[in-house]
């Protein structure tokens, strides 16, 4: 049996993964992680304005070394146009994936209808993605959640949407933005989001 898997067309060699943690997957933690074993490393959340403004602070996030490939790199905004901007002026760098972030639960994102607030407007997931996916070759990918609360828990209907507008891939954290960390993850809605698209 092949361990390994595809997303798009990048060969993942193993089924290790090393999630985006904002302020934790640095380059150095991401090179210790790679050399004890992840198959597949996602860089911290860049924001698609800072690359468009060439804010300073957003290069180091950027890099990328060969020797941790292959690496998704996380993009978070909402604005399908200025995401596809961003997206086309990094595509040329060192990195295999695009993954777009509609989890983060934290308060300054969401506020600003980034991260985990995309949840409450899938179609809007469906521009994003599209968009994207229609500027860069990469492969595009997405992170969500359950829902933004335990009342709409659309993660199935999130990921549908994703995937027919272009997304190679959909990674389900089983939690409501409400929840943000805590409590119990819903596993069954992970299996509803499998059963949801290929």
């Amino acid at each position: 049996m092949e361990k390994g898997f595809w997303i798009g067309n990048v060969k993942i060699p193993g089924r290790i993964v090393l999630g985006p943690m904002a302020g934790v997957t640095d380059l150095p933690f991401r090179m210790l992680c790679k050399e004890y074993g992840a198959d597949l490393i996602y860089t911290e959340m860049v924001s698609a304005k800072g690359i468009l403004y060439n804010n300073k602070n957003t290069e180091e996030l950027l890099t990328v070394e060969t020797a941790e490939r292959p690496v998704a790199l996380q993009l978070f905004g909402e604005d399908p146009q200025i995401m596809s901007e961003a997206a086309k002026r990094i595509e040329h760098r060192n990195f295999d994936i695009l993954d777009i972030n509609m989890g983060c639960p934290v308060p300054k994102v969401v506020n600003n209808g980034e991260g985990s607030a995309l949840m409450k407007q899938p179609e809007r997931i469906g521009e994003i993605v599209s968009a994207i996916s229609k500027a860069i070759h990469k492969p595009v990918t997405v992170k969500i959640r359950k829902g933004f609360g335990e009342q709409d828990a659309n993660a199935p209907l999130v990921a549908k949407i994703a995937e027919d507008a272009g997304a190679a891939a959909v990674a389900v954290h089983g939690r409501t933005r409400v929840q943000y960390y805590s409590g119990k993850a819903d596993w069954d809605i992970i299996r509803q989001v499998k059963e949801a698209v290929s």
